[in-house]
């Protein structure tokens, strides 16, 4: 490891994420350090708590990772590869998001909590990012 200063360039709530972006960009030859992980895999619901996984590169490097970052589709795909469109204001800009909205999900979170286990039902919906539109897909 070259000596050097780290400056976080990205920040997720899943490992998995951050181990797709890091591949990728040590794929181009940016030295890479992921922060709280290791944590966050021992009990994802804390990750929130410590603010996710920090994503850090080295300070010479950070405006080149800031560019291979940015050409990534941070929105939702459809199974063959197109963007999903929100039913309301049919922008592009969707994401996944996991909730505990509802009785069944209230009601595991908390056995979650309680007995320091993963949760074992959550309710995935997409929401958009312009219209604030939440909504599944059928």
């Amino acid at each position: 490891m070259k000596n050097g200063t780290f400056t976080t360039v990205a920040v997720f709530q899943y490992s998995s994420e951050a181990q797709i972006i890091k591949g990728r960009l040590e794929s181009d030859g940016i030295e890479v350090f992921l922060a709280d992980n290791l944590t966050i895999d021992t009990d994802p619901l804390v990750s929130n708590a410590f603010g996710g996984i920090k994503l850090k590169v080295l300070s010479t490097q950070v405006i080149a990772a800031k560019q291979i970052i940015n050409t990534i589709q941070p929105y939702a795909i459809d199974d063959e590869g197109k963007p999903l469109q929100c039913p309301n204001c049919k922008s592009t800009q969707v994401e996944l998001f996991s909730t505990i909205k509802g009785l069944k999900s209230f009601f595991w979170f908390i056995f979650g909590f309680l007995f320091s286990s993963l949760p074992f039902y959550t309710k995935h919906k997409y929401k958009c990012e312009v219209c604030v539109t939440e909504f599944d897909l059928k």
